[in-house]
C-alpha cells in the first residue's frame, strides 16, 4: 500500500468512527437492534407453536390410524411370522427319501446357519443396507411414505427393511396405503424388540416368494429354491447362485429360470441382469472383493440350472396318491379326537367329509414328515418287471390286462411293495388297493375251510361229493367244477383245496353255513361283506355281491402264517410335524381268528396247492425254494385270475383282469391265464429276492403247533375205517385237530352185488341174470347224509369206479327196467374181433355172444365190448338188461370159409329161438314184473330228471331218448373215458372256474 491510499484509508476510518460515535446514530441503532429482535423472537414462537400444533396432528393422525391393531405379545408375534405354509415330506422304509407331496406352493425350512454367508449378504445388501443399524424402520422410508401419500404421489413405495417387509408378508396384507404402513411400522418395532436380528432374517428367508422350480412348482424360501433351481442346498450355493436367488424377490416369476412347465426360458436375460444388479450392490457395501466380484460377473449362471425333475407323483404316481389317501385318513382321526370325537363319530359322512378336507390342507401346509414301510429296491424292481412282463394277454375293446400286486410282511402287517398297474397315465385306479374283484377259489381257505376246521366241521381227511349237485338258494344253484368235469364221485377236503373242486367246497360250505362263517372274513380284514353275502351259497366260490381287493384278499391270508391272528396290513409308519413332535405312529393290534391248530391245517392244505396241486407250475419259475401256502383262483367266465401264497415271512398275491370285465381264457405266447398270472407272480417274487433274500425266502417252515394228530379214516366217509373198509382198500391218513379226531366207527358198507354200465355201477336187482352180478360192497345210503348225499343228482355217481373204489357202488345206485326187451344190437367183424357200441337204452346190463346157436360169451356192460371169434362159425350178439329180458339176436357174421345154405339158416333161426325161450325161463322173465316203487321213482332227483342245469360248466347231459336212468355215454370206448378223466385229474397245473350265480 502506497502514502495515498494509506491516508485515504485513515481518513476514511476516522469518518465512521465519528458516525458511530455520534449520539444520534446510536440512538437510532438502539432502535433498529430492539425491532430486529422482537420479530426474531416472534418467529421463533410462531415456528414452536407450528410444529407443536403439526406434531401433534401427526401423532393424533397416526395413533389413529393404529388404533385398531391389537397390541401383540412377543408368543402372538412369533406365531404370526412363523406361521408359514410348508410342503410335507415323504420317505420310504428306512427314512430313504422319496420327495414332497404335491402343493401349491413348495416349502422347506432351513435354520439361518444352514444357510450360505454369501446368501445372506446378497439379501441384506440388496434389500436392507442398514439391516444391523435400524430398530425395524429408516426414518427416511417414514417421510418418503408420508409425502406420497399427503402428495397422492402416483407412485407409491412400501416398507424398505427386511422386518417391514416380514411383517406385510406374515401378519397383514400387502395393500398399499398409509393405514397399512403405520401398522407395519408399529409392528416392526415390536418384532425389533421382542426378536434377535438373525431370528428375523432367518424368518424372511424362509417365507419370502422365488419364483418357480425345476417341476414347474411355485417356490418360497431359500432351501426350496437351492434345491428347485440348481439342486443343491442353500448352506453350498455360490457366490453367483446366491446372488440370482437374493435377486428374485424383486420380480419372482420374471425373474425365475422355469417356465410353468418346469422347462427353462428361451430368455435368461432378466434374471441374469438382476443378478449383477445384486453382485454390484454387494461389492459396493463390502461384502466381496473387487476380484470375487469380477469372477463373479464373468460366471455363466445358466450353466448351473437343473433340467427338469419330475415330482414323486410323475414318477411314483400309485405310490404318492395312496400315501397321501392314507396319510389324510389318519389325520382326519387325529383331528377330530382333538376336537373330542371319537373315531365312531367319523361314520357320519359330512362330519367325515369335514375332517378330511382339514386334514388334505394340513397335510400339504404343515411340513410333515411321513414315513412309509414301502421297499424302495423291491418297489422299483417290481414296476420294472411289470412294465417288460410279456404275457399279460391280448387287448380287448381298447383294454388290456390289468394287474395288481402287493407283498405284505405277515408278523407286523408292513407292506413292503405294491403293483398298482400298468400305465398311470392310462388308468388311475390302484389295483392293489381300490379296485374291487371277485377272489374266486382263493375264497374257499377263508371263507369254508379254515371257519370249518376252526368249528369242527371239516378236518383234512373230511369227505363231501365230487359229482353234480343241485342246491335250493331261492333258485336253484348248480357249481360246476373247472371246465365241467373232474368229478370224482367223493373227494376228502385235502384233495379237494389242492385241485380246486368247486363241489366240495360248497357242499362244505352248507355245513357251516348257518354258523354265519362270513364273520371270520370281517375279523380278517374284509371291508365289503354284506348282509347278502352271510347267506348265499356262492361266497364259498368267491361270490362276494361288491368283491374285495388285492390287498384285503392277500392281507388275510397272512393269518394262517400268523398262527391264526389277523393282523392288519398297513403303509403309513410314522407322521411327525416339523418341530418333531409324533402326530402318529402305527401300533400292530392282533386280532384272534382261528386257534393255531386251524391255521396250520389250513396252511398245510394249501401246501399240497403249491407243491402238486394248481399251482404247481409255479415252483419251477422260482429262484429260490421256501414254504409256501398258497391258492389259485378264477372267477366266473374268466374275469379274474388270481394267486395267493404265504410263507413264515410274508403274503404276496397276484391278479390279472380287465377293468371292464372280460374272459382271460385262452392261450397267449401259449400261455393260459392261469400260468400267465403265476408266472407273473414268479417274476415279481424272484425280484424282491434278488434285493432281499432273508425276507422272502426265511430258513425257517411252518411250526405243526401241538393239539394235532394224525390218524386213519376211510376215504368215503371220513370215520373210522372199518373191515369193509378196509377190504375194499379204501383207508387213508391225515391230520386232525385231536379233539375232532374221527371217533365213530365206519359203516358204509355193507355186502351186496353189482353190475357195471360203462364206468358207472348200479345195484343189481333179485332178477338181474347172475352172470353180469359182481360180487362187491355196497355203501349203506344212512351213512352218507354228511357228504352232501341230498343235494346230489345222481347218487350212482358217486361211486364212478375204477381202481380207486375197487368193487365198491352206492345201494341207491340203481337201474330200472324200461319196461321192455331191448332193442337188437348191430355188430361188425373186424381182424376175427366182433364189436358194438354201448346200448342206447340205459337197463342193459350185459351182452351173450353166440356161436352157431349156442351161447359162447356173457360181457358185461362195463367192460371192453369185443369178442374174439374162432374161424368157421356163425356169430350174433343180444343185449340183456337189469331184469334179465334179452334182444332178438344181431345180424349173424359168418367167419371163416364156410358158407352156409338157406336151409342152414332156417335151422339156425329156429334153434336160436328155442335157446332165446330157454333162456327167458332160466332167468325167471315171469318174475319180470318189478315193485311200484322201483320201477317209479319218487323225485326227479333220483331218476336224473332234475331241473335242466343252467351252468355252462355242468357238461352231463340227460338222455332225452327211450330211457332217463342214466347220463348219455358219448364215447364208446369206456377205457379211453377212464384214461381221460385221469388225466384230467392229474393235470394240476390248470386253475379251475368258479361258478357264481
Amino acid at each position: 500500500m502506497n502514502n495515498n491510499q494509506k491516508d485515504r484509508f485513515q481518513t476514511a476510518w476516522k469518518q465512521l468512527t465519528r458516525f458511530f460515535q455520534n449520539e444520534k446514530t446510536q440512538k437510532n441503532a438502539r432502535v433498529t437492534y430492539q425491532v430486529i429482535w422482537n420479530l426474531t423472537l416472534i418467529l421463533i414462537i410462531i415456528g414452536v407453536l407450528g410444529f407443536s400444533f403439526a406434531g401433534g396432528v401427526g401423532a393424533g393422525y397416526f395413533a389413529a390410524l393404529v388404533n385398531d391393531e391389537p397390541v401383540r405379545s412377543k408368543e402372538d408375534l412369533k406365531k404370526d411370522i412363523y406361521n408359514y405354509e410348508e410342503t410335507s415330506e415323504v420317505y420310504f422304509a428306512d427314512k430313504v427319501y422319496l420327495g414332497k407331496l404335491k402343493s401349491d406352493l413348495d416349502r422347506e425350512e432351513v435354520s439361518i446357519d444352514k444357510v450360505s454367508d454369501h446368501l445372506k449378504n446378497a439379501v441384506i445388501a440388496t434389500e436392507d443396507e442398514y439391516f444391523y443399524e435400524h430398530d425395524g424402520v429408516v426414518p427416511k422410508a417414514i417421510l418418503r411414505a408420508i409425502y406420497q401419500e399427503f402428495s397422492n404421489a402416483s407412485v407409491q413405495s412400501g416398507g424398505s427393511t427386511l422386518t417391514q417387509q416380514l411383517i406385510k408378508n406374515q401378519v397383514l396384507t400387502n395393500e398399499v396405503s398409509f393405514d397399512r404402513k403405520a401398522k407395519e411400522i408399529l409392528l416392526a418395532l415390536r418384532v425389533e424388540k421382542f426378536f434377535e436380528k438373525e431370528e428375523i432374517l432367518e424368518t424372511y428367508l424362509n417365507v419370502s416368494t422365488l419364483g418357480r422350480n425345476s417341476s414347474g412348482r411355485n417356490i418360497a424360501g431359500v432351501e426350496s429354491a437351492a434345491e428347485g433351481i440348481f439342486g443343491v442346498e442353500a448352506k453350498d450355493l455360490t457366490l453367483p447362485q446366491s446372488a440370482f436367488i437374493a435377486g428374485l424377490p424383486q420380480s419372482p416369476f420374471g425373474y425365475t429360470p422355469y417356465t410353468q412347465q418346469g422347462k427353462l426360458k428361451d430368455n435368461q436375460e432378466p434374471g441374469i441382469n438382476r443378478m449383477k444388479t445384486v453382485l454390484k450392490r454387494m461389492y459396493s457395501n463390502g461384502y466381496i472383493t473387487k476380484k470375487q466380484y469380477d469372477k463373479a460377473i464373468a460366471y455363466d449362471i445358466t450353466k448351473d440350472f437343473i433340467g427338469k425333475k419330475p415330482l414323486p407323483s410323475e414318477k411314483y404316481p400309485w405310490l404318492t396318491y395312496e400315501i397321501e389317501k392314507r396319510s389324510i385318513e389318519i389325520l382326519s382321526v387325529s383331528l377330530a379326537k382333538e376336537d373330542g370325537y371319537e373315531e365312531k363319530d367319523l361314520e357320519n359322512d359330512d362330519l367325515k367329509e369335514q375332517y378330511l378336507a382339514l386334514a388334505d390342507r394340513k397335510l400339504r401346509q404343515n411340513g410333515y414328515k411321513i414315513y412309509t414301510t414301502v421297499n424302495k429296491k423291491i418297489y422299483d424292481k417290481m414296476q420294472e418287471v411289470t412294465k417288460n412282463y410279456p404275457n399279460f394277454g391280448y387287448d380287448q375293446a381298447g383294454e388290456p390286462v390289468e394287474a395288481g400286486a402287493i407283498l405284505i410282511e405277515n408278523k407286523t402287517g408292513k407292506i413292503i411293495s405294491f403293483v398298482g398297474g400298468r400305465d398311470f397315465k392310462r388308468e388311475q385306479t390302484n389295483h392293489a388297493t381300490a379296485s374291487l374283484r371277485s377272489n374266486g377259489s382263493t375264497m374257499k381257505p377263508l371263507l369254508v375251510y379254515g371257519p370249518g376246521i376252526e368249528l369242527g366241521k371239516i378236518s383234512p381227511g373230511s369227505v363231501s361229493a365230487n359229482v353234480p349237485i343241485s342246491i335250493p338258494a331261492g333258485k336253484m344253484w348248480r357249481p360246476g367244477n373247472y371246465g365241467g368235469g373232474s368229478y370224482t364221485g367223493v373227494s376228502t377236503a385235502r384233495e379237494a383245496l389242492k385241485n380246486s373242486y368247486n363241489i366240495p367246497a360248497a357242499l362244505f360250505y352248507m355245513k357251516i353255513i348257518n354258523q354265519r362263517p362270513a364273520s371270520y372274513l370281517e375279523k380278517m380284514g374284509f371291508t365289503t361283506v354284506t348282509k347278502e353275502d352271510y347267506s348265499n351259497p356262492s361266497m364259498s366260490l368267491g361270490a362276494m355281491s361288491k368283491g374285495v381287493t388285492v390287498e384285503e384278499n392277500v392281507n388275510a391270508f397272512g393269518t394262517f402264517a400268523n398262527s391264526g391272528e389277523f393282523i392288519d396290513a398297513y403303509m403309513i409308519d410314522k407322521i411327525v410335524s416339523k418341530d418333531g413332535e409324533v402326530i402318529y405312529e402305527h401300533k400292530v393290534k392282533p386280532v384272534e381268528v382261528f386257534s393255531p391248530q386251524t391255521a396250520y391245517l389250513t396252511l398245510d392244505m394249501m401246501r399240497d396247492v403249491v407243491n402238486s396241486g394248481t399251482a404247481a407250475s409255479v415252483r419251477n419259475r422260482l429262484a429260490f425254494s421256501s414254504d409256501w401256502a398258497g391258492k389259485t383262483g378264477t372267477s366266473q367266465n374268466y374275469w379274474d385270475a388270481w394267486f395267493v401264497a404265504t410263507n413264515p415271512n410274508v403274503s404276496f398275491g397276484t391278479w390279472l383282469g380287465y377293468d371292464t370285465p372280460k374272459s382271460l381264457k385262452g392261450t397267449y405266447n401259449g400261455l393260459e391265464y392261469n400260468k400267465r398270472n403265476m408266472y407273473y407272480w414268479a417274476d415279481l417274487m424272484n425280484a424282491a429276492y434278488k434285493v432281499d433274500p432273508k425276507l422272502v425266502d426265511p430258513d425257517k417252515r411252518f411250526e405243526m403247533p401241538g393239539g394235532i394228530v394224525s390218524r386213519s379214516f376211510c376215504g368215503v366217509s371220513g370215520l373210522l375205517p372199518s373191515s369193509s373198509c378196509q377190504k375194499a382198500g379204501l383207508v387213508k391218513s391225515d391230520l386232525f385237530i385231536a379233539k375232532y379226531a374221527p371217533s365213530r366207527a365206519d359203516n358204509s358198507f355193507i355186502d351186496g352185488q353189482y353190475v357195471s354200465v360203462g364206468s358207472k355201477r348200479y345195484a343189481a336187482l333179485p332178477q338181474t341174470p347172475s352172470e353180469f352180478k359182481s360180487g362187491g360192497f355196497m355203501l349203506n345210503p344212512e351213512s352218507f347224509g354228511d357228504i352232501g348225499l341230498k343235494y346230489v343228482d345222481d347218487p350212482g355217481a358217486l361211486i364212478p369206479g375204477g381202481e380207486k373204489f375197487g368193487n365198491v357202488v352206492g345201494t341207491k345206485a340203481k337201474l330200472y327196467d324200461n319196461g321192455k326187451a331191448p332193442d337188437a344190437l348191430s355188430i361188425t367183424l373186424s381182424n376175427n374181433k366182433i364189436s358194438w357200441g354201448l346200448h342206447p337204452e340205459g337197463d342193459v346190463v350185459g351182452y351173450r355172444v353166440y356161436k352157431n346157436g349156442g351161447k359162447v360169451a356173457s360181457i358185461n356192460a362195463g367192460d371192453n365190448l369185443v369178442f374174439t371169434a374162432g374161424s368157421g362159425g356163425s356169430y350174433y350178439v343180444t343185449a340183456v338188461d337189469i331184469v334179465g329180458k334179452e334182444s332178438a339176436p344181431s345180424q349173424r357174421i359168418e367167419t371163416g370159409a364156410k358158407k352156409t345154405s338157406a336151409k342152414t339158416e332156417d335151422k339156425d333161426k329156429d334153434k336160436d329161438n328155442k335157446s332165446k325161450d330157454s333162456t327167458k325161463n332160466k332167468d325167471n322173465i315171469a318174475n319180470e314184473k318189478i315193485d311200484t316203487e322201483e320201477k317209479k321213482p319218487d323225485s326227479k332227483e333220483e331218476n336224473g330228471t332234475a331241473e335242466k342245469d343252467t351252468d355252462t360248466n355242468n357238461t352231463d347231459k340227460e338222455d332225452t331218448g327211450k330211457d332217463t336212468n342214466i347220463d348219455k355215454e358219448t364215447d364208446q370206448n369206456t377205457d379211453q373215458n377212464t384214461d381221460q378223466n385221469t388225466d384230467q385229474n392229474k393235470d394240476t397245473d390248470k386253475a379251475e372256474e368258479e361258478e357264481e350265480e
